[in-house]
């Protein structure tokens, strides 16, 4: 509970050792073996399928760890700690309405540490909320239908306002120093902690005028769209809502980095 990587890893750190060459591979082959089941949830959810397959494989190594703690004793020994305690009780609640309703057997509910369950590794309020029957066959199964896995991630993402149209944003160059830059923009006063460390929302036409640009010294596109500037130490990245969208699922922004690079190296709408 105190030693997430999210937490103790440089956001540059915690990239390297998410976006491997191997796990690269992994996501495209996986893309391309779940291509058509990948395509009808996109096209049904507006969330293009790479960005699919990278939370997938981000969440659970591609479905294939999804956790082996008890959910029900894992959100208890949570609630009892004390740190957190309200929101692990209403977590503990929703597992139990999970299994009341019959969803999945007491025995079968098992997940991480944290009590997120499920290839997409959703919490039991995000299960309740966000999970999808894709294959109509009467059950919410992001346990090992791919179908359902796939357009329950895609829903939670549509929730929180992601756009099929748009990208999650570009790397950038900046002028003289980051923070400096930063302090300029203004400093985002609201949000999730990862969104706190983001800057403000401007408009890419004032960044290109306090002298962003694009890699490789080229301007920023002349659209009417906003961004937010993310210092990630080496790099500095300017951020849309997709991003945001992103953060919703995991409020780290070395997660949400990894997944939306990860997704870019994917060969899939």
């Amino acid at each position: 509970d105190r030693g997430q990587a999210e937490a103790v890893l440089t956001i540059d750190a915690y990239v390297r050792r998410r976006l491997t060459a191997a796990t690269v591979r992994q996501a495209q082959r996986m893309a391309t073996t779940h291509r058509a089941v990948l395509e009808r949830v996109g096209a049904a959810y507006g969330v293009q399928p790479r960005y699919l397959v990278a939370v997938w494989g981000l969440e659970s190594n591609f479905g294939r760890f999804t956790g082996v703690r008890p959910t029900v004793q894992a959100l208890a020994t949570l609630a009892y700690d004390g740190r957190r305690g309200e929101l692990f009780r209403n977590e503990l609640f929703d597992a139990l309405r999970i299994v009341e309703r019959g969803h999945i057997d007491l025995p079968r509910l098992q997940g991480s540490w944290a009590g997120a369950m499920g290839q997409p590794q959703f919490m039991p309020s995000s299960y309740l909320k966000y999970a999808e029957d894709f294959d109509g066959d009467g059950l919410r199964d992001i346990w090992g239908n791919h179908a359902d896995v796939f357009a329950s991630i895609a829903n939670y993402l549509r929730a929180y306002g992601w756009d099929g149209e748009a990208t999650w944003g570009r790397q950038v160059q900046v002028p003289g120093r980051v923070a400096e830059l930063a302090e300029r923009a203004g400093a985002r006063g609201d949000g999730c902690r990862a969104e706190r460390a983001l800057s403000r929302r401007r408009y890419l036409a004032e960044w290109q005028a306090m002298g962003v640009r694009a890699m490789g010294g080229r301007d920023l596109p002349a659209v009417e769209r906003q961004a937010s500037l993310l210092d990630a130490g080496d790099r500095q990245f300017l951020v849309y809502g997709n991003y945001e969208a992103l953060l919703g699922y995991n409020c780290a922004n070395a997660y949400a980095l990894s997944v939306a690079m990860l997704g870019d190296r994917v060969s899939l709408p």
